[in-house]
């Protein structure tokens, strides 16, 4: 049960962010311009990101939630569920597994972010502004995270939910609908 009133047919962030548009405005755009906008990464190599530090923190909303979306933009279900668990046998590049862990120490504590951790970076072809937006991408799901599970925000009544969540997030992005989110009740 949420610890504040949100509207019940919204769980996780959506909730929250809909409960005060005006906090939630600045850090939508934020998102919005790290997982789609331009980038030499991928929008789905952006989500797995999302996803690690998620599921690093333990936060069941957001690890679903962008599991589901990383699942629908790369086409299959083995990566998200690889990085998940282990980054370095995952089926992703020797940047991305560099990024990833990264993202992964950045989750747990910037100061975590080693020397060692950038040169592999580096080394594996990532450029200064690829390990820039994954530090703030993994810092701005900490952010996240933190913020569902602080206020005990509702899952899902159904996994279903999360498919739909996804197509919204690869389809429409992390901005506001328009028509706001009245539609989804039941």
């Amino acid at each position: 049960m949420p610890f504040i009133n949100v509207e019940a047919h919204l769980p996780g962030i959506t909730g929250l962010l809909e409960y005060r548009k005006e906090s939630a405005q600045p850090i939508r755009d934020l998102t919005q311009i790290l997982l789609r906008g331009p980038s030499s990464l991928t929008e789905g190599e952006r989500e797995l990101i999302a996803t690690v530090v998620s599921s690093g923190n333990q936060c069941k909303f957001c690890t679903t939630a962008h599991t589901a979306a990383a699942d629908l933009l790369l086409g299959e279900t083995k990566t998200a569920q690889s990085v998940k668990e282990d980054i370095e046998t995952a089926p992703v590049s020797e940047k991305m597994k560099a990024l990833l862990t990264i993202a992964k120490l950045t989750g747990q504590s910037g100061k975590l972010v080693s020397d060692t951790a950038i040169e592999r970076a580096k080394s594996a072809g990532a450029t200064d502004i690829e390990i820039h937006d994954t530090v703030l991408i993994a810092g701005l799901f900490c952010l996240y995270n933190r913020y569902v599970d602080g206020l005990s925000t509702a899952l899902p009544d159904s996994p279903a939910y999360y498919d739909v969540l996804a197509d919204r997030l690869v389809n429409h992005g992390y901005t506001r609908l328009p028509q706001g989110y009245d539609h989804l009740k039941k």
